[in-house]
Formats: C-alpha cells, sequence, structure tokens
C-alpha cells in the first residue's frame, strides 16, 4: 500500500509540474512578460525523458501544451459571449482548442522519450522535434501559428530582431533550444557536459540579444511623403450588427474620414468587417455617396467588408469574401475599385466549416449558427494603392502566418494589417495579436498600418517598434495620421524564407542522433565479424 500510494504522489506531482510548464511558458508571452516563466521547456524536456514510456512522455507534454494554450488562448471564448445564445459554448471553445493544439506538444515529447540519446547533445534533439511540431500546429489544416515560443520576446524589443534572420520558427529554435540548456544541470551525467550545455545556453541568449541591440543601434527610421490615416470608430462587437445600430456607424466612420488634420492624409484605412453590411449592399445605397463625400480629391480609402459573387458552381449560387477593397476618389465623380484583395487564410469554424459537407449533415452548422462559409481568396499578392506605393494585405488572422509577403522579387514598400479584435473584448487577445502582426514587420523590414475598430491600431516600424504617438489603445475612439515609414533593405529572411529555420532544425536532429547511429553501425559491425 504504501508503495501505491508513493506512486499515485508522484504520479499527481509530475501531473502539477507538466501543467505548471505549459502555464510558465505561457506567461511568459506578452502581455504578461514574466520571462521567468521559460524554464518551462527546461522542465518539460525533464519530465519527458524521466517518464517510464513514451506514451507517459506524450501526456507529460500534452498536459504541458493544454495549460500553456489554455492560459495563452482562453480569451476565445469571449467571442462566444457577444451573442448570447452562443455563450453556452463558451466553455468547450476554452477547453478544447487547447485539448486539441496540446496533441502537437505532446507528440513532439514521445518523439523525444523515444530517440533521445545519451549525453547533453540531447538538448537540440528535443528542441527540433518540439520546434517541428510548432510549424505543424502553423499549418496543418490551415493551421493556428498563435504564440509560437519565438514570439515570446516582445516584438521591437533586442531579442526579437533575430527573427529578421531565421524568421519566427527559427527565433523558436534558439529559444527552446538555449533554455532547454539548463536541462541537464539537473540528473546524472557528467558534470563538465552538464555545464557547458548550460554555458552554451546563456551564451546562444547572450549572443542573440547583442545581435538585436547592434540591429537596433544601427536602425534608422526614415519617412516617406505619403500619410496614412488609421481610423479606429470604437465599434463594439455586441452592438454592431442590430438595426438601430447601423447608420450611426457609418457617420462615425464618416466623420472620422473627413476629419481634418494638419497634412491631408494620401490613404485612409478602416478595419476589416467595418461596417455590419455587405459591400454589395453599400455601394449600391446612398452611403457610397456619403463615404465619397468624406474623402478629398485624390485620397485612397482602403475599406474592409465581406462581398457576395454569383457563383452557379457554389450551393448557393454565389460566393463570399472576407474582403478589402482600394477605393480611389475620381474628384466628385464617386469612387473607383482600384483594387480588391480577399482573404486567403480562413479562420476555422469563424470563417468556414472544415470537412463541411460532413458537418453540416451531423447539425454542426446550425449548432454554431454559420449559415455558409467565406471562400479563400487567390494566392497573396501585392496590391496596387494609387496615391500610395503597392501594399500587401493581411487581414486579421493573416497576420500571425510568416512568409506571406513577397521577400525579394515583387516585394511591396508597406503591408496593411485590416484586423477585428472587437471580439475578443479587454482581453491578453488583442494585445497578443498586435506583437504577432508586428513580427512581420521584423522578417520583412516593411511597415505595418494596422486598422481595428476598437483597438489596438497603430504604425509599426519596419523594426517591430510602434512609431512613438502612432497608437490607439482599445475602447478609444479617433484617428492616427501617421507619415508612411520608409522600408529596410531586404532582410535575409525575406529573401531565404524559413530555408535556415529548416536548415538549424535537421542540423540539430544530425549533430544529436548522430552519435547513436554511429553507436549502432559500429555493434552492427562488431556482430557481423
Amino acid at each position: 500500500m504504501p508503495d501505491r500510494k508513493r506512486a499515485l504522489t508522484w504520479r499527481l506531482i509530475r501531473i502539477g509540474l507538466a501543467l505548471l510548464a505549459g502555464a510558465g511558458t505561457a506567461f511568459a508571452h506578452p502581455p504578461f512578460g514574466m520571462l521567468i516563466g521559460l524554464l518551462g521547456y527546461p522542465l518539460l524536456m525533464i519530465l519527458s525523458e524521466r517518464s517510464d514510456t513514451a506514451r507517459g512522455a506524450f501526456w507529460m507534454g500534452w498536459l504541458a501544451g493544454f495549460a500553456y494554450f489554455f492560459v495563452g488562448c482562453w480569451w476565445v471564448a469571449e467571442a462566444f459571449f457577444v451573442n448570447p445564445e452562443q455563450a453556452w459554448m463558451a466553455p468547450f471553445a476554452a477547453s478544447l482548442l487547447p485539448a486539441g493544439l496540446g496533441l502537437f506538444w505532446g507528440t513532439a515529447c514521445a518523439l523525444y522519450r523515444r530517440f533521445a540519446p545519451l549525453g547533453a547533445v540531447r538538448v537540440l534533439l528535443f528542441a527540433a522535434l518540439f520546434c517541428a511540431a510548432e510549424w505543424l500546429r502553423g499549418h496543418v489544416l490551415t493551421g493556428f501559428p498563435w504564440n509560437p515560443a519565438g514570439a515570446t520576446w516582445r516584438a521591437g524589443g533586442g531579442m526579437s530582431q533575430f527573427a529578421s534572420v531565421v524568421g519566427v520558427y527559427g527565433l523558436s529554435l534558439v529559444t527552446v533550444a538555449a533554455t532547454s540548456a539548463f536541462a541537464p544541470l539537473i540528473g546524472p551525467g557528467d558534470k563538465r557536459s552538464r555545464l557547458i550545455s548550460a554555458g552554451l545556453g546563456a551564451l546562444a541568449l547572450i549572443a542573440v540579444g547583442g545581435f538585436g541591440a547592434v540591429r537596433l543601434a544601427q536602425s534608422d527610421l526614415q519617412f516617406t511623403d505619403t500619410v496614412v490615416r488609421l481610423v479606429q470608430a470604437d465599434v463594439k462587437q455586441e452592438t454592431k450588427w442590430s438595426p438601430e445600430a447601423y447608420r450611426s456607424i457609418v457617420d462615425r466612420y464618416v466623420a472620422l474620414t473627413g476629419q481634418s488634420a494638419t497634412r491631408t492624409p494620401n490613404v485612409v484605412v478602416w478595419p476589416e468587417g467595418a461596417l455590419p453590411a455587405s459591400a454589395n449592399d453599400v455601394f449600391a445605397s446612398a452611403d457610397a455617396q456619403a463615404i465619397a463625400g468624406a474623402l478629398r480629391p485624390g485620397q485612397t480609402l482602403l475599406m474592409g467588408l465581406a462581398r457576395g459573387e454569383p457563383d452557379l458552381t457554389a450551393p448557393e449560387g454565389a460566393r463570399y469574401y472576407n474582403s478589402l477593397f482600394a477605393l480611389a476618389d475620381e474628384g466628385g465623380a464617386g469612387l473607383r475599385v482600384a483594387a480588391v484583395y480577399d482573404k486567403h487564410r480562413l479562420v476555422p469554424f469563424g470563417e468556414y466549416l472544415p470537412l463541411g459537407s460532413i458537418m453540416t449533415s451531423i447539425g454542426l452548422r446550425s449548432l454554431v449558427h454559420m449559415p455558409s462559409d467565406f471562400s479563400a481568396g487567390p494566392t497573396p499578392a501585392p496590391i496596387s494603392v494609387p496615391g500610395a506605393p503597392p501594399a500587401q494585405v493581411l487581414i486579421c488572422y493573416e497576420s500571425l502566418y510568416p512568409g506571406f509577403t513577397p521577400g525579394a522579387a515583387g516585394r511591396p514598400d508597406w503591408i496593411v494589417n485590416a484586423s477585428n479584435d472587437a471580439w475578443f473584448g479587454a482581453t491578453s487577445g488583442p494585445r497578443q495579436h498586435l506583437n504577432l502582426a508586428s513580427y512581420r514587420a521584423i522578417e520583412t523590414g516593411l511597415p505595418i498600418a494596422r486598422a481595428t475598430p476598437t483597438g489596438i491600431s497603430a504604425m509599426i516600424d519596419p523594426w517591430g517598434r510602434i512609431v512613438e504617438g502612432q497608437r490607439l489603445e482599445p475602447g478609444v475612439m479617433g484617428v492616427i495620421d501617421a507619415p508612411l515609414p520608409r522600408p529596410t533593405g531586404v532582410t535575409p529572411y525575406g529573401r531565404f524564407g524559413d530555408f535556415l529555420f529548416f536548415f538549424s532544425m535537421l542540423t540539430a536532429f544530425i549533430l544529436s542522433l548522430w552519435p547513436s547511429i554511429r553507436r549502432s553501425r559500429v555493434q552492427g559491425s562488431r556482430v557481423a565479424i
């Protein structure tokens, strides 16, 4: 009986430590910034390698992943309180999403337990497997690349600048490897090699921070002659779609657009889905004239609206897109549609239902109140913006994805991020989203003009920093008139994409597994002799 009690106690301790590892790493991310939580990675490595089986390691990883995504993504449940009829689904959303995403962490830990070599070199295998799982998390079934390990470092700070070389996934690999290098300090083995492991981990973090400090010290923020107005109308999601709110929302956007300024903006940016109506309805109504009247001659309006397009091959005879329109003022003759960008990366269960026909047949479509899916737009490409340089559009969720913007050939001069974080209220979600979007500036060397209905709207420079005074907090109604920063030269990440990340990960696999492969070859040759 004492042995069984001891075993149960140890199991509960391990479960608690796994949950602590996941929660700790989540709290290390902005806006919390508790960097001590990064010790969750070496703790998870220790728990995995000390599991009796790969199956046990899987559960350690899954528990840590569940805690990580529960703490980091609990705000997803907030969206279900916008519509009282869906509020009952909030606990399921808050728990099922972390449960599913935790499978990636669990798989990485199980594989690590199965193949972990002896010695401190095992740190490289843990980091490579973990980051391979993170990359898959960002791509499987369109992916959910929220809060990769590399995004722990606040965008615009020194540590974040290494993403200009290897991207956020490469920075994740360095972060996990460097912090996990302290794990060998706890346990058996040659003391010298354990100290060397920890020393190399510390040296890697110092080197990355030093690189970032030098890059920021050498940064030379310059501005173009283009002035961009970012409009934040503070439209709450709870009331946005009530019929009586429509007129006041239109009037609010029109008033903010036409607001006087010291320097007349060349471009005005409205957020994603700015008005509670489709483009088909807005453009056919008198509101189009009111919007045109708010613009000055030569101005361009970038407006986010849903739109429908007839298509007899579609189930409902039409396809629907989450779009951003570039509307050029024609000098009293109305607005001309100069360009349209259709969102390419759609939010699962928010903009489309995965396995739609199956889900519809079992009644899930009506359960989530999704009458029809949005369609994905074509492969993203920069759009022409009259009166301004070409821009890459990222609508909301798309700003999570590295590599979306052309890095060399066809490279635009800036990024427009039209988003709608109003679904998530005054939670950590909008602040995390801003941090993640800012990494796209670091990776590409391009400024980002970010417009949201309720915050956080901002002008972000090519180093991922918010330009001083160019930020609107949640709950604030107003505009930002910001001169557009000049882009930097093409970054290494812009030129090579994730190649350096994959090369580094492959190198880590080879270095960590080669001793075991070599040992098995030697033993095999001895048996043959």
